[in-house]
């Protein structure tokens, strides 16, 4: 990101992608929703060995739905959303948790409510669909959602730090790093490198070392204060003072 950019923007390769990973998020997703609608047709129906035909089709329900999670989750890396919306934030990031829900909610409801099933039948049944919606669940929630907001502001403390937009980080570290042979990654077998957004799109990296960020700030005499007016600097639209109507006027006013 370039000082003359306010804020974050993916770059057409990643959108391109992101829409691609949605694409087929969505149709793993419908597709463990039409399991789930073929597990209800056969727990009506009874026929032959239809208990192991419903556990079959919850387990297909499962992996199809985690699939797509982690697909929509890699998507979101890419492509994140914006918090100045925080309902189409939440569903953007937590739509696998949503949709985990619609995918084997109705079937608990069925099974549970079947009169035609014996109790016992109810709970293997109604047992195995409710884990897997925990499951789905877990595996479709994000604890540490990407945003784009959360890229401009790890962004802009990297380029106010080294004038570049390039961090180092290793294959299982969790911070990345301004410094190539940093302590905690200098003995590393494999070093990446590249901007904030893909140490997050590679590892889910979002995180900058203190150890290095002490030690460029010592280097080029960088106060807290000096770095965070060169931070404003980047950034300086969210730093503007809005000015009201009637201030507008009088400054028309006044150029008159």
């Amino acid at each position: 990101m370039s000082q003359n950019q306010n804020t974050w923007k993916p770059t057409e390769e990643a959108k391109g992608k992101a829409t691609q990973l949605r694409l087929f998020a969505a149709l793993l997703w419908v597709g463990a929703i039409a399991a789930q609608v073929a597990a209800i047709i056969m727990l009506r129906k009874q026929g032959e060995n239809f208990m192991a035909w419903v556990i079959g089709l919850i387990v297909v329900d499962l992996i199809l739905a985690i699939i797509g999670s982690v697909l929509w989750k890699k998507s979101n890396r890419l492509d994140p959303a914006s918090e100045k919306n925080g309902f189409l934030f939440f569903m953007q990031s937590q739509l696998g948790v949503v949709v985990a829900v619609i995918a084997f909610l109705p079937l608990v409801i069925v099974i549970l409510t079947n009169k035609n099933i014996s109790g016992k039948q109810k709970a293997i049944l109604g047992s195995i669909a409710g884990i897997a919606m925990v499951i789905a669940g877990i595996s479709g929630a994000d604890f540490n959602p990407p945003s784009v907001e959360k890229y401009t502001e790890e962004t802009n403390m990297v380029e106010a730090l080294t004038g570049t937009n390039n961090v180092f980080w290793s294959k299982s570290g969790g911070r990345y790093h301004l410094y190539q042979d940093c302590g905690y990654i200098k003995n590393s077998t494999e070093v990446s490198n590249g901007t904030v957004a893909e140490s997050y799109e590679t590892k889910g990296i979002d995180q900058l070392c203190q150890r290095c960020k002490k030690q460029k700030m010592k280097e080029n005499n960088i106060t807290d204060e000096s770095l965070l007016d060169k931070i404003k600097q980047l950034n300086p639209t969210e730093n503007k003072e809005e000015t009201t109507p009637a201030e507008e006027v009088v400054e028309e006013k006044d150029a008159a």
